[in-house]
């Protein structure tokens, strides 16, 4: 049983001792004092239960503290601060001995149940098969593949999707623009359509073509020519896009296509339904879904005066296929520009019956890439974007990624282009990962100097500040996990990794591990293989590697990275 478990189970007992009602799992909710010096964890629902008790929050918690059984091996002491803060101090016996449950779990240190098995289905990136996935669609992938990871260690069973949005206008503009490029290698310069797509990608796939079956679809009439470029140019683009998310460590277990949406005609269904339900009617020859009647802003058009379905009303058919496959509940990642279409998703998914709640969008935010705090050009090759792979090159996967997540999705991100490559404590990624590869190293030379490390046991030298404010910070992984989880905030994995590194760099900066006695030795190398355990656990959650040796590591600067 963890610290944070064992506390729960105490406090439900004083609660029932006590006769309030603990249906609220807030009730139950431990953070960490804001002041350092207030203990380890703290309990507010004194303030809660006053609302309800109608007694002041301080006379509750005095109350909860008296039918608080106090275990000593768990809990050094329970103090009552502030308007009615119940703040408890761990023992160190506790902590000393978690270091060894840690290392007893390994790599399912930080997996829970807590999700209870619900099925979460979690669509991301999405970009339309027409360019180059860019920088937005990388800060996507990275948020969703570590949302899914953080879901799946929590004990949801979540699963990765990409939406394919091959049919439409876009796809017959990609079409009439490879087309134009084609013309032009055979030395018939046509430009491309005004509104069409402009980057060189498809100038590179025109010379493939060109290459590959010459001049033989020159003579095919203009609509049979661009349709059957449409089709080449869109398989072109997917394979890119499916090698993009694959260098990157992103890996959909579903590529669901639009088209495939048509053909079944699934659409029909779901207008049958809302007609059904009251929620269609007819005006100026459209179709219309009352999704005001839902909290939307004003109706939406389904089908349009001349008999075409909107892509909102494909849309809306995708979502219910999702339910149809058995998920408990849709989270999608959209961009910033289609904050305003969530009311009208929300609406429809309402009227089809759907728990408000089973649907959630996350707005990820835009990207401004900078080199030493000076925006970044444009692509040339693709346009008016910045390619991933681009950045990727530049930058690689590990840095990209780390960065992407690093911020809260609702902040537009400045990623300085230079910083993600420095090799120095001022590089986030850099500065885990050093801490990673310290612990490795420490065991490295362990070896060397002969020391043994396996069926190592005793943690009771673990007495220092500097022990302790590993192990305190250990013990929060899987709190961490399953907070960021929950709460759809995968920044909070990140920023606890930082703090894990801080504190393992501060310890090794003041503490002695193979040169110190013994005893001494033996529980601080259990300390560090702890520290390696959690470093590792959370970068691979991340999707980002966990490097055994990184080269500082043989200078005398590694001893000031603090």
């Amino acid at each position: 049983m963890t610290p944070r478990e064992h506390i729960q189970a105490h406090l439900k007992k004083a609660f029932d001792k006590l006769g309030f009602n603990i249906d609220d799992a807030s009730l139950f909710t431990l953070e960490q004092p804001k002041v350092e010096n207030f203990g380890d964890l703290a309990c507010t629902a004194a303030m809660t239960l006053a609302r309800v008790e109608k007694k002041a929050p301080r006379r509750i918690a005095q109350e909860i503290i008296a039918n608080y059984e106090l275990d000593p091996f768990y809990i050094d002491r329970v103090d009552l601060a502030g308007p009615g803060f119940i703040n408890f101090y761990l023992a160190p016996a506790c902590l000393q001995r978690s270091v060894i449950e840690i290392l007893a779990a390994g790599e399912d240190y930080g997996r829970s149940a807590i999700g209870a098995g619900e099925r979460v289905q979690l669509e991301f990136v999405s970009a339309n098969p027409t360019g180059p996935l860019n920088v937005v669609s990388a800060r996507a992938a990275s948020v969703g593949d570590v949302m899914t990871n953080l879901l799946n260690a929590a004990g949801y069973r979540a699963v990765r999707e990409y939406y394919v949005n091959d049919a439409g206008r876009q796809v017959r503009l990609l079409g009439a623009s490879l087309d134009a490029r084609y013309l032009t290698a055979l030395g018939d310069e046509t430009p491309v359509p005004e509104d069409g797509y402009h980057g060189d990608y498809l100038r590179e796939l025109a010379n493939e073509i060109l290459e590959s079956y010459g001049e033989s679809f020159k003579n095919f009439p203009e609509a049979d020519r661009q349709q059957t470029f449409s089709q080449k140019a869109l398989e072109y683009m997917l394979a890119r896009h499916k090698k993009s998310m694959e260098r990157f460590g992103v890996y959909f277990d579903v590529w669901f296509r639009e088209s495939q949406l048509r053909k079944t005609k699934e659409h029909l269904e779901i207008l049958k339904k809302l007609k059904a339900a009251g929620f269609i009617y007819e005006k100026d020859d459209a179709v219309w879904f009352k999704s005001s009647e839902f909290g939307d802003e004003k109706d939406r058009v389904l089908v349009t005066g001349d008999k075409r379905p909107t892509y909102f009303f494909v849309d809306v058919a995708y979502h219910e296929n999702k339910f149809k496959r058995g998920f408990d509940r849709l989270i999608d990642f959209w961009g910033p520009d289609h904050h305003g279409y969530i009311p009208r998703m929300s609406a429809a998914l309402q009227a089809l019956g759907h728990p408000k709640h089973k649907f959630q969008v996350e707005i990820i935010q835009q990207v401004n890439l900078l080199r030493d705090s000076q925006p970044v050009k444009m692509s040339k090759r693709a346009g008016e974007i910045i390619e991933m792979d681009e950045l990727i090159d530049e930058v690689g996967v590990d840095a990209s990624r780390f960065f992407f997540v690093d911020r809260r999705t609702s902040q537009q991100l400045d990623f300085d282009i230079e910083l993600a490559k420095r090799e120095d404590r001022n590089n986030p990624v850099w500065y885990v990962q050093y801490a990673h590869a310290r612990t490795c190293n420490i065991f490295k030379k362990a070896h060397e100097k002969g020391y043994s490390t396996t069926n190592l046991r005793d943690t009771s030298a673990l007495t220092d500040d500097f022990a302790m404010a590993i192990i305190k910070k250990l013990i929060d992984f899987p709190d961490i996990v399953a907070q960021a989880a929950q709460t759809m905030e995968p920044h909070r994995l990140p920023n606890y990794l930082k703090e894990v590194a801080a504190a393992l760099h501060r310890f090794y900066h003041h503490q002695i591990v193979l040169d110190a006695d013994d005893k001494i030795r033996e529980s601080r190398l259990l300390l560090t293989d702890a520290t390696r355990q959690v470093l590792a656990n959370g970068l691979k959650l991340m999707g980002i590697s966990a490097p055994t040796y990184m080269a500082k590591l043989d200078t005398a600067e590694d001893a000031e990275i603090v």
